[in-house]
């Protein structure tokens, strides 16, 4: 009975780690905002140190980078073992993965040198630093591939992990896309919305997309989407608690039409207004839009403000 009181009682404590550049920042901050106490390049000697004394009130998210100077795999693993054996506490280790190729084309993006070959190529530090971090890949309790990940979708996968806030609803994410560039990874469920009459075929709205009142209007107009939209409203809104009961913290919904641009933007953001209205936390991407957006530098600042895939709406 004791053990189990003190298994019960342990204390969260997730190691978050990875190549430079694959998001582990990003996390940190995202495991703050989920109630976690955050720290991090903090050196691995002070971790002990830390984590004496009595107990935290938040679990405890910790960084670990190479650039520390008593950073190295033989280090991280023996602290593992040690946090392991170290009574109230129940350590994770978080390793944020990414492609070599698509790490050195951020390091390009941000103009960055690698902090193991400062005076080098990228790509010599990225895999330098691949290769010093396998052991502790190989021990990770949780790996998340950033490769393909936006913030936002980082951001959903780790909730789906580590949400420890006792009043926590289920976050629910619409997204929006266009079948031509494949299913969005991570869906939970989605819908086809090509059988809607396209806005595309009218010159006037071919150039607007589904956030635009008009464009809504053309697709509200088919005599099928009012039923279709009350339908999957209806299913969505039943799937949630059941999926709540279960103890999952996010679901991820699509919806797909031809391009992305109108049938489907104009679902998503008609539905996320539904289930808004309905209580549930709602957040939104159309995929298609962002990636026009990053396409067009001059236009991107028109598309975030307008757009709702950087909004979170919130019951009230």
């Amino acid at each position: 009975m004791d053990q189990d009181v003190d298994s019960f009682a342990a204390q969260r404590l997730v190691l978050v780690t990875g190549p430079s550049g694959a998001g582990r920042s990003t996390a940190i901050n995202v495991l703050e905002d989920l109630g976690f106490e955050a720290i991090d390049n903090l050196p691995l000697s002070l971790i002990p140190r830390l984590l004496d004394g009595p107990p935290r009130h938040a679990p405890l998210a910790l960084g670990l980078d190479v650039r520390n100077r008593d950073f190295s795999a033989a280090n991280v693993i023996e602290l593992i073992d040690r946090l392991t054996r170290l009574p109230g506490f129940a350590p994770e280790v978080l390793y944020l993965d990414c492609v070599a190729d698509v790490l050195v084309r951020r390091y390009n993006e941000t103009r960055r040198r690698h902090p193991l070959t400062p005076d080098a190529a990228p790509m010599a530090g990225v895999l330098a630093e691949i290769d010093l971090l396998a052991p502790i890949r190989a021990r990770a309790d949780v790996l998340v591939d950033t490769t393909d990940l936006s913030p936002h979708d980082l951001k959903a996968e780790l909730m789906q992990w580590f949400d420890v806030r006792p009043d926590r609803r289920l976050g629910l994410s619409l997204h929006s896309f266009s079948y031509k560039r494949g299913v969005p990874r991570g869906l939970d469920m989605m819908f086809d919305c090509r059988f809607l009459a396209n806005p595309h075929w009218d010159a006037a709205l071919r150039p607007l997309d589904g956030r635009d009142p008009r464009v809504q209007g053309h697709v509200a107009a088919d005599p099928r989407f009012a039923e279709f939209f009350q339908r999957t409203r209806d299913l969505v809104q039943f799937l949630l608690p059941a999926h709540t009961d279960e103890g999952k913290s996010h679901l991820a919904v699509g919806f797909g039409c031809t391009g992305g641009q109108h049938r489907s933007v104009t679902l998503v953001e008609k539905m996320a207004v539904a289930l808004a209205d309905a209580g549930w936390p709602v957040s939104i991407r159309h995929r298609e839009l962002e990636r026009r957006a990053a396409a067009a530098p001059q236009a991107a600042t028109e598309v975030t403000a307008s757009s709702a895939p950087m909004v979170q709406r919130q019951a009230s």
